[in-house]
């Protein structure tokens, strides 16, 4: 369900809760629509930031392209409004959180858990691929949890809606690809790169490509110098899907539909998207 749908919004139409966390350019708020009782997340964003870092483009790329996706492992943009200092955006109020924070807590995940995520994304991106939008800033930070435990991709702010390649550098600094690294054009094939270190990351317990330095992290990325650390808890099908991501020729990795069809997806994820 979602809140009443209204041409004109406006603040007094909810009921303004907890923070749930803050952002470089505003906070969000869990909050109720007023007639409904229907509850959302309310993230507020400050128009003199907008002004100052220069972003009503990117932020009016990022609302067009979320309102426009409905898909189940995506976080729902209901609408938004703005007043003479703030813009609002209704958001899908997922209960759980941060997965980055369940992951900091658990330190890794189990192989059924890291599988079940990695699906739920990829089924994501794939949607997004077919509706070309490449998201290029896949990280923990980024996906939310919903009350089932259902992962959500919340953050559309590096998006873009495309069908050529890209040149702009963008994205998070250890889940870059590196043909970002190298400022080289991309496509699609970013978000696949992105998919095997998170599943490196979700099963380890940190990004592959992890260094001292930026630098060190740039050409680490680059050379792709990828190991797997002994660990009895990952099997060989989990590093086989990871070294088949990490890839440098975009055009070898793994694609979208291969991941869903790999034998430790199969073997190892919950198809309805939900942790045991």
């Amino acid at each position: 369900m979602d809140p009443n749908p209204k041409e004109e919004w406006s603040i007094k139409d909810f009921e303004i809760g907890k923070p749930l966390g803050k952002g470089k350019f505003g906070r969000v708020y869990v909050a109720r629509e007023v007639k409904s009782k229907f509850v959302v997340a309310l993230k507020v964003i400050f128009k003199e930031q907008l002004e100052k870092y220069r972003i009503h483009h990117q932020l009016r790329r990022e609302m067009e392209i979320q309102i426009s996706l409905k898909h189940p492992n995506i976080l729902r943009l209901y609408g938004w409004f703005h007043d003479s200092e703030r813009v609002y955006l209704i958001l899908e109020y997922a209960h759980n959180g941060e997965l980055y924070k369940e992951l900091s807590k658990r330190g890794h995940f189990s192989e059924k858990q890291a599988a079940t995520y990695i699906l739920s994304l990829t089924e994501a991106l794939a949607y997004c691929h077919e509706n070309h939008v490449i998201h290029r800033d896949i990280k923990p930070e980024n996906l939310l949890l919903d009350h089932e435990g259902r992962l959500k991709i919340a953050d559309f702010g590096w998006s873009v809606q495309s069908t050529s390649k890209r040149q702009t550098m963008c994205g998070t600094l250890d889940y870059l690809a590196p043909e970002m690294v190298e400022n080289k054009a991309h496509d699609y094939a970013v978000d696949n790169w992105t998919l095997g270190i998170l599943c490196y990351e979700f099963l380890y317990g940190v990004p592959p490509f992890e260094a001292k330095s930026q630098a060190d992290t740039f050409k680490r990325i680059i050379k792709v110098d990828l190991s797997f650390p002994p660990s009895p808890l990952v099997s060989s099908d989990a590093k086989n899907l990871i070294s088949r991501l990490l890839v440098k020729d975009s055009s070898k990795r793994l694609s979208l539909q291969k991941i869903m069809g790999h034998p430790w997806i199969i073997k190892n994820a919950n198809p309805m998207g939900v942790c045991e």
